[in-house]
């Protein structure tokens, strides 16, 4: 099992991922290879706090434009939006 701090990178805190908090769901950046259990169980240890639910999606890079006339693109990555069970928090601040 990989080190849960190599599996969770970042939380994403924007105004559409606040609306999901009073749901009881976060969001998190997590590594483009994790698993939902892998998630599950990175959360969890890093929180401690009781996960209900995972649902991932894999997110596409943008193109980028660069002032020549070659392009390029932001990396993919992944998204984790993690349900905690009845009654359990995280405090982002």
């Amino acid at each position: 099992m990989r080190d849960p701090f190599d599996i969770i990178k970042t939380v994403r805190v924007t105004e559409k991922t606040t609306l999901l908090n009073e749901s009881n769901q976060y969001v998190f950046v997590v590594n483009v290879r994790a698993t939902k259990v892998e998630i599950k169980h990175a959360v969890e240890k890093i929180f401690n706090k009781k996960v209900d639910r995972v649902n991932t999606m894999q997110v596409l890079g943008k193109k980028k434009r660069e002032r020549r006339a070659d392009f390029g693109k932001k990396p993919d990555w992944k998204k984790a939006i993690v349900t905690l069970k009845e009654g359990e928090k995280i405090s982002l601040a």
